[in-house]
């Protein structure tokens, strides 16, 4: 044999051994991962920092009956044109690609979800993706009465309603809308439906609700449901600085003072730190986007409802897939431009002093 041929059947023999190890050594720690996480690994919607993320919202409309003063400027927003937000079929498009690639849970948010006509339908087609686990919704609670048991029926696995108040004259000042007894109806609807826990989100702000923790809180003495009290957010036109925002800390310790708190377990990706009174069916939790801020463990992509993926609530930066899809992308060519812009996801957000001066979307063109 020549000393080519030996070399060359040499240097064959070496590329084989390196190829078969490389694909055990993979395969050794996708098996490792799917301990772990079960589900696919996905390049595109793994950040820098190996996070992954199998959780989108996506705003179905920028439109909303209600004018919270957290979500909305007082003079309200520019509306998007209709043809300019995602149609039903973009937005099934877009989650099935989502799903393929491993997320398991979507929440279906705006404005306000239930004023959109297909939302029973959206929830029904979202349910026949194969892959897809759970279908959550996040809402004002104003129209449940009407329109909940038809998304009960449509396959609408978990509900998040808003409620900041049990005070009617400061509900209708908050929100600037009547409408609380028709939440509260709302609320107790969803419970004998069998949402249960069922989660109530309020946003605590300084001087207009910290007074009524406690009251929240005996709500889950004989109800299943999680109050989950939220820091106050900085967002464009909703008049935010440091001293409305009520920190995690100084809740926990009005609440101590009146309560025999017991620390719960986290789950994986939580955004709240929950707890539980002793004896009391249900429980409440902390969202503590400012003061503690869980950007380590984020999970989540957002859809707006005019089609920009953002991949952090406090960035601005932002990227149109409605646009690409509209003018001809392939799924190919949307997940190469999706797994960019996870790809630049930053470890963590700017911090609360910082995001108060940083140029953002109101919350209600972001989705909640």
């Amino acid at each position: 044999m020549s000393i080519h041929r030996a070399f060359t059947s040499q240097m064959y023999t070496f590329n084989k051994c390196v190829t078969n190890n490389l694909i055990f050594a993979n395969r050794k720690l996708s098996s490792e991962v799917s301990k772990h996480v079960d589900v696919p690994f996905s390049a595109p919607l793994t950040d820098s920092f190996g996070r992954r993320h199998n959780y989108l919202r996506i705003s179905l409309t920028e439109r909303c009956n209600f004018r919270c003063q957290y979500c909305m400027p007082a003079g309200g927003v520019d509306l998007t044109p209709k043809d300019q937000l995602l149609s039903y079929s973009e937005i099934i498009h877009i989650s099935k690609l989502f799903v393929d690639e491993g997320v398991q849970k979507i929440r279906l948010t705006g404005g306000e979800p239930t004023i959109r006509s297909d939302i029973v339908d959206l929830v029904r087609s979202l349910k026949n993706l194969q892959g897809l686990k759970t279908v959550a919704m996040t809402t004002n609670g104003l129209l449940l009465t009407r329109k909940l048991p038809q998304l009960k029926e449509a396959g609408l696995d978990l509900l998040n309603i808003s409620l900041d108040t049990l005070i009617p004259a400061k509900f209708e000042f908050i929100t600037r809308r009547k409408g609380f007894e028709k939440v509260l109806q709302g609320i107790e609807l969803a419970l004998d439906l069998g949402y249960k826990p069922l989660k109530v989100n309020c946003v605590v702000m300084r001087g207009l609700n910290e007074d009524e923790l406690a009251n929240f809180v005996r709500l889950t003495q004989n109800k299943e449901v999680d109050i989950r009290f939220i820091e106050y957010m900085p967002f464009d036109g909703n008049k935010w600085n440091d001293k409305k925002m009520v920190p995690y800390a100084e809740m926990l310790d009005i609440l101590k003072g009146q309560f025999d708190l017991r620390r719960c377990k986290d789950e994986p990706n939580d955004t709240s730190k929950a707890y539980q009174v002793k004896g009391y069916c249900g429980k409440i939790g902390f969202i503590t986007s400012m003061s503690e801020h869980f950007c380590g463990s984020c999970n989540r992509l957002r859809l707006t409802a005019d089609g920009n993926l953002k991949v952090c609530l406090f960035g601005n930066a932002e990227t149109s897939l409605r646009d690409l899809l509209r003018n001809g992308a392939t799924d190919e060519q949307l997940l190469s431009v999706i797994g960019k812009a996870v790809g630049r996801k930053k470890e963590k957000h700017a911090g609360m002093l910082n995001l108060a001066s940083m140029k953002n979307r109101p919350m209600i063109l972001i989705g909640g």
